[in-house]
């Protein structure tokens, strides 16, 4: 199955922050204002530390947000295949 341009999870955590400031967030969630602003701009992934963080402080769950921060990053290595690699072939012990 091909995925097409899936959101970075940031930009759908910055809906359930709608109406904190980035500030208040980070503090409610335990980590630096720069850490949270970098993952609602795209520019950090979502690890699982902050899945269960966001868990706890919103309710979701941390296998949403682990989730799709694997199915972004593979979309986006799926745009920069490896070249030169081939299928690997058992040869039968004859």
């Amino acid at each position: 199955m091909k995925m097409h341009n899936p959101p970075h999870p940031g930009e759908v955590l910055k809906e359930y922050l709608e109406g904190f400031t980035v500030t208040a967030a980070a503090k409610h969630l335990g980590v630096t204002r720069t850490a949270l602003s970098r993952i609602l701009n795209g520019a950090a992934g979502i690890s699982p530390e902050m899945a269960l963080r966001l868990e706890a402080a919103i309710g979701t769950s941390a296998e949403m947000w682990v989730g799709m921060q694997a199915n972004y990053d593979l979309w986006k290595a799926q745009q920069h295949r490896p070249a030169n690699v081939t299928p690997l072939v058992l040869q039968a012990n004859v």
